[in-house]
């Protein structure tokens, strides 16, 4: 009967239940706390004059300059990093794309970057390789120039450009193997068709190997967006958000921590979020439909 098999449908979901309201603590009820805190006026330093400040704070988010130059400090930030991984993830791809004596330990040296947890990367470009006094980079430009070789402050000097080097050397192996799944997934026929028309290298890889590409290259590029544009860690470790590097989830740590001024700082995670979840819904759509493709081709 239906009563039954609804009966046994609940019975086989129980067991995942447990899971389902960890979740929900976990994600949820933090999230919908952000929510309501982001239309309470909330200063931490002046507890008792909290009130309900409706739109007030999203207002301020949306107009405050420093916010402002925040949202641009991260847009600029993410297409720099997002497009530089892909056309070094791209090369490297072709590179492994072709057989060669010692691919494999290429491959795993290559993929290492991406296993590095994001403060430990960090720290090592700040103190291994930025350092203008025992730095590699400064080591390697006066052992090439002599002792009247410069020695610049990396990141004093760069900072912005700082930061986005140290995430496309994390992230370009990420785009990489994207990427190379897509190359692995070339049809062989056509290429050797191509070839047999006598087709160069460039040409099939402009009309071939690239139009092929597409799909994973917008995946990339959205997968990638969508993590970097929440990147907090290399601000906050290589420049501490100064020098005109902090991004939207720094300004939001900052306005909470420093300002404390937790309702503001609310309301610009609440965008932020938004933003986010704009992106991955695009991102998931562009995966759902890379699937349906491969279903169809096979």
């Amino acid at each position: 009967s239906q009563r039954s098999a609804a009966r046994e449908r609940w019975l086989r979901r129980v067991p995942l239940l447990p899971a389902l309201v960890f979740l929900i603590i976990v994600t949820q009820l933090p999230m919908a706390a952000t929510l309501v805190f982001s239309f309470i006026d909330w200063n931490a330093l002046y507890p008792e004059a909290r009130e309900f400040g409706g739109l007030a704070n999203y207002r301020e988010v949306l107009t405050d300059p420093d916010l402002r130059e925040s949202v641009l400090t991260t847009i600029v930030l993410t297409s720099v990093v997002v497009l530089a991984s892909l056309v070094l993830g791209l090369l490297l791809a072709l590179l492994l794309d072709r057989k060669f004596r010692g691919r494999g330990a290429v491959r795993t040296l290559l993929i290492a970057p991406f296993l590095v947890v994001p403060v430990a990367s960090a720290l090592l470009w700040k103190h291994v390789l930025y350092n203008p006094e025992y730095g590699l980079f400064n080591g390697v430009l006066n052992g090439l120039f002599g002792d009247s070789a410069p020695q610049p402050d990396w990141i004093t000097e760069m900072p912005l450009t700082a930061v986005e080097v140290s995430l496309i050397w994390q992230w370009t192996p990420f785009m990489m193997l994207i990427l190379l799944a897509g190359l692995q997934s070339r049809p062989a026929d056509a290429i050797e068709a191509a070839r047999m028309d006598g087709a160069g290298a460039f040409q099939i890889f402009r009309f071939i190997t690239l139009p092929h590409l597409r799909r994973y290259l917008e995946l990339g590029a959205l997968l990638g967006t969508v993590y970097i544009v929440q990147n907090f860690d290399a601000v906050f470790t290589l420049t501490s958000g100064s020098l005109g590097t902090a991004n939207l989830p720094y300004t939001v740590y900052e306005t909470f921590y420093q300002g404390h001024e937790y309702g503001v700082a609310s309301a610009a995670g609440v965008l932020v979020v938004i933003g986010s979840l704009i992106v991955a819904t695009v991102a998931l759509r562009v995966v759902s439909s890379l699937f349906r493709e491969e279903g169809y081709a096979s």
